[in-house]
């Protein structure tokens, strides 16, 4: 199973929209909440983007929900989520 992880704050519609669709998929993922500024920083240093949701897959930056779900519709998630 890959290494997911998701960068979100607590209010925030797109991240929870984007765990649905990854808990719809039946795949674990590490969600890191950025309200605290260390962690708001680490996100951007590696996104090079300051809104959430981020997400990863392995080593892929995936962007927001916008991308995510984009992905899902061209069928090109389910193969990034299985080894």
């Amino acid at each position: 199973m890959p290494n997911i992880i998701i960068y979100t704050t607590k209010i925030c519609p797109y991240c929870i929209m984007a765990k649905r669709l990854l808990d719809r998929k039946g795949v674990s993922y590490t969600e890191i909440n950025v309200d605290e500024p260390a962690l708001r920083d680490e996100m951007i240093s590696k996104s090079n983007r300051r809104t959430v949701p981020q997400i990863f897959i392995d080593d892929r930056h995936i962007g927001g929900f916008d991308d995510l779900y984009a992905l899902d519709q061209q069928k090109q998630l389910d193969p990034l989520l299985t080894d």
